[in-house]
């Protein structure tokens, strides 16, 4: 890491991030931080959630996956551990999601991750969020993380420092998963921290998120054990590189369908999430003069009826499969529905 200078050295070839900015391009690249992974949220969810959450032997299929970030459905015959291990990671790429102009190579953002990914599974709950001052093992290797707490901070720092300082984005995230396992910040999750915090410069830039679908588990390890035991980043270029490409493909034909988006919906997105979560969560009918009540304080006077008619459209069409995109639990939409007798999307 002493070693690596911000955008002179290189640990992904030059030719290789031509072809992965190609592959990631989106048609809304020079638009706000997040407005492509927001197009394809509820399908990010799941596919980061269950192939990161695999990577780490979770026996959870996509489907299960699937019924529990939409439903709430945990798997039968399944550890508890497992199921908490992917609902942790649903919360951590909606945090990177939802405040993509914010979150950044910082221990502001890296701190938060690892405290949404590691909650409820950590021997001590308090190590959750904070550097570590204890010594740790990584199963299968010899390798040896450094147990100085001054110089794990100094060293946590110093990479994040260095990534933020790097142009290229998937040079970023390449850097972020090499070193933030290889240091070992904190007690346990630093690999899901890597590969979560890998996405932070696709989605800030509008590109196609890396989601590990289909990456070989072993293929992983191996890529790994090659960092920790002998400083070789060679196996990570090509997994990395590989898992990309795979992520391309099953994000093409969303990209390609996407429409143009709706100005005003682009202006307003908080203001529109905040008026469709508040009308679920008060029990507010789909009227105007009841969304015009929510809406006042937040949208100016010539926006207005454009903004009300916008907020009883998503409430029109909201169902359980898109919650998550006004910050409502499952519980709270079927009470709103109940007692509203609003119609199902």
């Amino acid at each position: 890491m002493d070693q690596y200078r911000p955008n002179v050295t290189s640990y992904l070839p030059e030719a290789i991030r031509r072809r992965l900015h190609e592959l990631g391009r989106t048609p809304v690249g020079g638009q706000a931080a997040g407005t492509y992974a927001r197009h394809i949220l509820n399908r990010l969810l799941v596919d980061l959630s269950w192939a990161s959450s695999r990577l780490e032997g979770n026996t959870y299929t996509r489907l299960d996956t699937q019924n529990l970030i939409d439903f709430g459905m945990a798997a039968e015959g399944k550890d508890q551990l497992e199921a908490q291990m992917i609902l942790n990671h649903k919360a951590a790429i909606e945090m990177i999601v939802e405040n993509a102009e914010d979150v950044g190579f910082n221990a502001y953002t890296f701190c938060n991750l690892h405290a949404l990914l590691s909650e409820n599974l950590l021997f001590d709950p308090a190590a959750s969020g904070r550097v570590r001052q204890i010594p740790v093992d990584i199963a299968g290797t010899v390798y040896q993380p450094t147990a100085i707490p001054q110089l794990l901070d100094e060293c946590f720092h110093l990479i994040l420092d260095k990534a933020g300082a790097i142009r290229d984005p998937f040079e970023q995230a390449l850097f972020v998963m090499v070193h933030i396992p290889y240091l070992q910040p904190f007690e346990d999750v630093n690999k899901r921290v890597s590969r979560v915090g890998a996405n932070i410069s696709l989605i800030r830039g509008n590109l196609a998120p890396l989601s590990f679908v289909d990456v070989p588990e072993r293929a992983y390890i191996e890529a790994m054990l090659g960092v920790y035991e002998t400083n070789q980043i060679e196996l990570l270029v090509d997994v990395f590189t590989w898992a990309y490409e795979r992520s391309c493909q099953r994000y093409t034909v969303l990209r390609e369908a996407l429409p143009e988006p709706d100005p005003l919906r682009l202006r307003y997105r908080a203001e529109l999430r905040e008026v469709v979560g508040n009308a679920v969560r008060r029990g507010v009918a789909i009227k105007p003069t009841a969304l015009r009540e929510l809406a006042t304080p937040l949208v100016g006077e010539p926006d207005l009826p454009a903004f009300i008619a916008m907020a009883a459209s998503e409430l029109h069409h909201l169902h359980e499969g898109n919650l998550v995109r006004y910050g409502l639990r499952l519980s709270e939409y079927k009470t709103w529905r109940t007692t509203t007798r609003a119609p199902m999307a």
